[in-house]
């Protein structure tokens, strides 16, 4: 991260990091994998194989990430999804048998799950 020296830096800075965040939401899929110490017990490095599992099977080039804790350790494993010009979806509960049903209708559909649905985080928070 670069020096800042003042206000207006500040500023600049914060709208370059929003622009490209606006870019990347615009242009590819992210697929967020909660990942810490409860993401992990409760399955989560299981959910990261079967997802990578899924997108090799249907050739997809999808962005996947691992993420600390959100703090919904009741709700783990999560998995969040933003499509490009889409809200950010939170699936709970997620375990190696969802995984097809996620690819195949959130991904490759375009539609969510609703009974898995944690919420909904619109693009402009």
């Amino acid at each position: 991260m670069p020096r800042l020296n003042n206000t207006q830096e500040l500023v600049a800075f914060r709208e370059s990091l929003l622009a490209a965040r606006e870019a990347g939401f615009a242009s590819e899929t992210i697929i967020s994998i909660g990942m810490g110490t409860c993401g992990l017990a409760a399955g989560a490095g299981e959910i990261y194989q079967a997802i990578q599992n899924e997108l090799t099977k249907h050739n997809l080039q999808t962005q996947i990430k691992s993420v600390g804790c959100i703090g919904m350790c009741v709700n783990e494993p999560l998995v969040d999804i933003q499509l490009p010009g889409q809200p950010r979806v939170t699936y709970v509960n997620v375990t190696p048998a969802r995984v097809p049903r996620i690819i195949a209708e959130h991904i490759l559909q375009g539609q969510m799950i609703q009974d898995w649905v944690l919420g909904k985080i619109p693009l402009d928070w």
